[in-house]
């Protein structure tokens, strides 16, 4: 052990940003339902590390809102109520214009090229109806978007407010029928929010790539408008799994 932030697994260092990573992933997919006892031993075996980087990864959790210590139980999944769920889109509502705006000042021609190569994919897939992997594409380009503002602080609370309003709410599109192709043809069955959303990401990079703070507000913000009719809230899994075989945090995001 290196401190308290490195555990050894296979010759190898894992940090508890690592560990943290690990479970908040498992919360945010819900493999630890609202509500559920964190318990450090099992945690450190299911990750297979000691219970130090488990320790400091609960901490920081208890400090973004996934984690509370309750009396005589430890720590726990947070149980957010209906209105702390209601404001986290109402925060989003305020800081990704802010955030878009940022981004047409201070964006680089990297971040354009990252952001326009994510709109292309997203346009595809959407088109071709392959919606299962436009989650990930989105959470990539808010990310990239956050990262364009310049403002490491703004970019932080961007990403976080996303992942807590992943735990949160489940998104479902609304899926409408597809109009038949010229000639007949039947279309592919997609979702036709999915291909307007992607829409809008273009026009918002396009108005970051010109520099367009005010314009590329405006888009944020209605984007966000639009998506709330998505979301609903996602209620928690009866049981929780937890037991699972150790897995290997050393290739985990980091």
């Amino acid at each position: 052990m290196n401190g308290d932030t490195t555990a050894i697994q296979g010759g190898r260092r894992i940090s508890a940003h690592a560990v943290c990573t690990a479970i908040r992933d498992d919360i945010v997919s819900g493999t630890f339902a609202p509500g559920s006892r964190l318990i450090e031993d099992l945690l450190a075996r299911r990750y297979g590390v000691s219970r130090v980087p488990v320790r400091e990864a609960l901490r920081t959790l208890e400090s973004e809102g996934f984690v509370t210590t309750r009396r005589h139980a430890g720590a726990c999944v947070a149980q957010p109520s209906e209105r702390e769920a209601a404001d986290l889109l109402d925060i989003r509502a305020l800081l990704e214009p802010l955030g878009a705006a940022r981004a047409a000042q201070r964006r680089t021609e990297a971040h354009l090229k990252v952001l326009r190569g994510l709109v292309r994919l997203g346009q595809e897939r959407a088109r071709h109806g392959q919606l299962g992997e436009l989650r990930a594409l989105s959470d990539w380009f808010h990310e990239t978007l956050a990262q364009a503002s310049g403002s490491p602080s703004l970019a932080g609370l961007l990403v976080q407010l996303r992942r807590k309003i992943a735990w949160v709410y489940t998104v479902e599109p609304a899926r409408r029928p597809a109009p038949p192709a010229p000639g007949g043809a039947p279309r592919p069955d997609f979702s036709s929010r999915a291909v307007e959303s992607w829409g809008e990401h273009g026009a918002l990079v396009d108005a970051v790539a010109r520099g367009d703070a005010d314009r590329a507000r405006s888009l944020a913000a209605a984007h966000a408008e639009r998506s709330m009719s998505e979301y609903r809230l996602r209620r928690p899994a009866p049981r929780v799994r937890t037991s699972k075989p150790s897995v290997n945090t050393t290739g985990l995001r980091n």
